[in-house]
């Protein structure tokens, strides 16, 4: 059986708002799930369905508001310096292990006990781990690790763009952290940090 772009369309629209309900980001839910009902909607006034094109062009307002409210919205953002035998910081260390290891797969934690351990604290909820150690005037990370529901990239914008100054006020003139896989290295590009020299995987972001 041939299908024509209505239906396409139709399957489409589906698609992408299943899709938008497995996201844990709430960013990633609203967008995906704002194309959907545009896509429904759409669909809807084509097929002449008058409750399908109302009811999903509401939806794609709701999206916008909400998307609106969450990007204008004045955040608290701070690092928070705890030491490595902190039991918050293990406990979050311990729930977050397995994604901890899949996406720095050469952290050592026996390295925690040398490291500069810190909280990352959003609107005063822990939102993620900052992990880094002394290499000479080079801030070396070791974890930059972000829980799901808070991966929008404002967390990594108050680390390596607002906290610079703090960087350099340590003593620091750069940041290095090793990048593990295609969508780490966008994310540190994403954060101003350029390849080093004759590596593929190491980046620096000078302070």
């Amino acid at each position: 059986m041939e299908l024509n772009f209505v239906e396409i369309l139709g399957y489409l629209a589906s698609v992408l708002v299943a899709i938008s309900l497995l996201m844990s980001s709430i960013i990633k839910l609203r967008w995906i799930n704002l194309v959907g009902s545009l896509t429904f909607s759409i669909y809807g006034i084509i097929i002449g369905a008058a409750p399908v094109a109302a009811v999903n062009g509401f939806i794609f307002f709701v999206n916008i508001y909400f998307l609106f409210k969450i990007y204008s919205a004045t955040e608290y953002f701070k690092l928070l310096p705890v030491p490595s035998n902190d039991v918050f910081f293990n406990e979050f260390m311990q729930f977050h292990s397995a994604e901890i290891a899949q996406l720095f797969p050469a952290f050592n934690p026996k390295r925690l006990a040398e490291a500069q351990c810190n909280l990352v604290l959003r609107n005063t909820s822990v939102a993620g781990v900052f992990i880094a150690i002394k290499q000479n005037e080079t801030l070396e990370v070791l974890v930059d690790f972000v829980a799901p529901e808070y991966r929008d990239f404002k967390t990594g914008e108050f680390i390596y763009r607002q906290k610079a100054e703090y960087f350099k006020s340590l003593g620091f003139n750069c940041i290095q952290a090793n990048a593990f896989g295609k969508y780490h290295e966008s994310y540190l590009r994403k954060m101003k940090f350029t390849a080093k020299e004759n590596s593929s995987t190491t980046f620096i972001k000078m302070l």
